[in-house]
């Protein structure tokens, strides 16, 4: 349930949407307990809804975006889709086609649908760069939509550290510091890899750029002159996605739309894209697109919210942290400055500036997180965030070697070696010796990086490709 209110602004969310239609146009519970750990019951669904009335969500879409926290929900998905036998809309290699806008025939096994056929996929989670019109090729448009979001100056943090032998202007700076300094010195628009550099989930979101911040590749572009072209409204309401199937410039001309049961040419809404209702205008058909959005910085919470969204148990979103490196706050951090030394207030000031798209994106997205949380229930969600939280200690203790994640150079079995990549440590586990048959099975479950997971259900839902070793070499980052 998405928190536009009530139907009555449906009308002025369908102008938001046709907008964000051309702008993107250019361009359940555990199954085996473990024993001994006394966890209690998965949480009761939400409020006032029935459990018949609520069955679990199955036909999910993730965008994973970068250095946000994504690894660790990409692992509860890559688990609950295994154990549950649902089949996933896998890459051939980990990413599809990244940077590139996803593509529906990178899907490994995808066949073009006929009219009224059922998707075979349930879960669609990889790395790609957000594309809505070819994801509904592959996925039904009633899929549960969501994403994660992380404050844009602890991601830069995080991503120059991850990404300085991509990304050209991050090579070429001594520091983060050095490079928020002056960043025009490094950043070159359009040059290899420097879409880490600045506002990174905007252009994982698909987001076309304003035009004052064109690049010479890689985005797509606004026409020259925004006025030239006029936008249709589109009905509001339930399936909305569907409108995506459209001939694409049949968003750009009249259109019949309905009213009061009869067709009538829908007005005309021009478009200023050089203001900054641009931002506005792009959030509101992110509203429209996606059903939850959950904020890094409050992780366990999104958790909770997911878990009540799709009707799962709680059980279903406990896990460990992946991709977290040595040193790093991923999720922990808070987005408060209390505490921070005045150059790192200066460092975080910088880098909200220089992603102003991305701090954009994030304090929409932090806003209706907390009003959806206002909606769950302070005192219940503390209560739940508390459970889950006793719930992942009481599995670490169980599962790993001391308890918490480790050096990677202590990770001898290379189904549990993270994949290393930049100038920091990936961190991962060691799975504790002794444990029963179900309890290693659940514990790998937990402990698999997502390189080798995404290799696992590959060779699970294809089972006659040959199984190749994972290959570092010219590898992706995840």
């Amino acid at each position: 349930m998405r928190l536009w209110g009530p139907r009555s602004l449906g009308l002025a969310l369908g102008v938001f949407m046709t907008i964000g239609f051309a702008l993107q146009l250019w361009g359940g519970p555990f199954q085996k307990r473990l024993p001994g750990l006394q966890l209690r019951q998965p949480l009761a669904p939400s409020l006032g809804s029935a459990v018949s009335s609520c069955p679990p969500r199955q036909r999910l879409v993730f965008l994973k975006t970068h250095k946000s926290g994504s690894s660790s929900v990409l692992n509860l998905l890559h688990r609950y889709g295994d154990r549950h036998g649902l089949r996933f809309a896998l890459p051939a290699r980990y990413q599809f086609g990244y940077p590139r806008l996803f593509q529906a025939s990178r899907v490994k096994g995808y066949r073009p649908q006929g009219g009224g056929t059922k998707s075979p996929f349930h879960i669609l989670c990889h790395h790609m760069r957000f594309n809505l019109k070819e994801v509904l090729q592959v996925m039904p448009s009633d899929s549960f939509f969501f994403s994660i979001v992380r404050d844009p100056a602890a991601l830069a943090r995080s991503a120059f550290s991850y990404y300085k032998s991509t990304s050209s202007a991050f090579r070429k700076a001594p520091s983060l510091a050095a490079f928020l300094a002056n960043p025009r010195a490094f950043y070159r628009p359009g040059a290899r890899g420097d879409h880490y550099a600045r506002n990174l989930l905007w252009f994982d979101f698909g987001l076309p750029f304003p035009p004052e911040m064109k690049t010479k590749r890689g985005n797509p572009h606004p026409p020259r002159d925004p006025k030239s072209s006029q936008l249709n409204v589109l009905p509001s309401g339930a399936g909305l996605r569907a409108h995506y199937t459209l001939d694409p410039s049949a968003l750009l001309h009249p259109a019949p739309t309905v009213a009061g049961g009869h067709s009538q040419t829908s007005s005309h809404a021009s478009l200023d894209l050089g203001s900054s209702s641009f931002i506005q205008w792009s959030l509101a058909w992110l509203d429209s697109v996606f059903d939850l959005v959950l904020v890094a910085e409050y992780f366990d919470e999104s958790l909770v919210l997911l878990a009540d969204a799709l009707c799962w148990g709680l059980d279903d979103v406990v896990g460990f942290m992946h991709n977290a490196q040595a040193g790093g706050e991923q999720g922990r951090s808070a987005v408060s400055s209390g505490g921070l030394t005045a150059e790192d207030r200066q460092l975080t000031a910088r880098a909200r500036a220089w992603n102003h798209l991305d701090w954009a994106l994030y304090v929409h997205f932090n806003h209706s997180l907390w009003a959806r949380i206002n909606q769950y229930g302070q005192s219940r969600l503390e209560s739940a965030v508390a459970e889950l939280r006793a719930r992942r200690e009481a599995l670490a203790k169980h599962c790993l070697v001391g308890g918490e994640a480790l050096d990677p150079k202590y990770i001898t079995d290379r189904r549990f070696r993270p994949f290393q990549f930049g100038s920091g440590k990936v961190l991962g586990y060691v799975l504790r010796s002794g444990l029963s048959l179900p309890d290693q099975e659940e514990c790998e479950r937990l402990a698999t990086p997502e390189l080798q997971y995404k290799d696992k259900l590959d060779a699970k839902q294809f089972p006659s490709t040959v199984s190749l070793p994972l290959k570092t070499s010219g590898l992706l980052s995840p």
